[in-house]
């Protein structure tokens, strides 16, 4: 089933971003082995040009390695993924309050919505 991308952003940054958090949920865990370019092309239903030019990027930023002789895996580096983690965690936490700011919540009321709703 082809991935939900939209128009609003180039593809392969919502390849990095789909791609980052499956690493960081463990969906792909520490060192494990990537699919291929064209398997991940195909089940994205995308260009490999473009994904390969997500793998670049998530090699840039050191969460993808690339072996010469064995494709790319997860980075074995725990401590980057969970900064990753918790960085995309205080981004989404921090998007959710300012939407419910100007939904005219105050922070009180945001904390109690919270603990209502995980319950």
């Amino acid at each position: 089933m082809a991935w939900d991308l939209d128009s609003d952003r180039p593809i392969y940054l919502q390849l990095v971003d789909r791609i980052q958090m499956q690493i960081v949920s463990g969906q792909y865990p520490p060192g494990e082995k990537l699919p291929s370019v064209r398997e991940l092309a195909v089940e994205a239903a995308v260009n490999p040009n473009t994904l390969q030019k997500a793998f670049a990027e998530l090699e840039r930023s050191g969460l993808v390695v690339t072996q010469r002789t064995n494709g790319r895996n997860v980075t074995k580096d725990e401590k980057l993924i969970d900064e990753l983690r918790q960085k995309l965690a205080g981004e989404n936490t921090k998007e959710y309050c300012d939407r419910m700011r100007k939904l005219g919540y105050t922070p009180l009321e945001t904390m109690e919505f919270l603990q209502k709703t995980l319950k």
